[in-house]
């Protein structure tokens, strides 16, 4: 009988457990990465891109002046990438998604002009 018992119990703790897991799997976490390229030259671009992007919802972004590229993390439920890349655009830098305005660009300082694909 007691082994009845225990076997039961461990049963419904493991029942338990299961639908638990399964709960956290629909409701855990909604945080998602990306990686893109932005471009930029210097210092100063580092602190606008990143800037940019955390002002779009990224919960941390840094971005690579030798690789041209800016990982972000962020809640999917609150922001998404291409958010992200619009906001950077805004500030004047180009992404693989959207170019900066070239007024915006323009106005960027002059360490901070990186070389741009020519309109199509």
């Amino acid at each position: 009988m007691k082994t009845f018992i225990f076997a039961l119990t461990m049963f419904a703790g493991l029942m338990i457990s299961g639908i638990t897991g399964c709960v956290n799997a629909q409701t855990g976490s909604s945080t998602a990465n990306a990686e893109f390229t932005v471009k930029g030259l210097c210092g100063m671009c580092k602190t606008r891109i990143e800037n940019a992007a955390k002002s779009a919802g990224a919960t941390t972004a840094v971005w690579d002046a030798k690789e041209q590229k800016i990982t972000v993390a962020f809640d999917s439920k609150k922001t998404t990438e291409e958010k992200i890349h619009q906001a950077i655009a805004k500030a004047g830098h180009d992404t693989s998604k959207f170019r900066a305005d070239d007024a915006t660009y323009e106005k960027l300082h002059g360490c901070c002009k990186y070389e741009r694909i020519p309109k199509e």
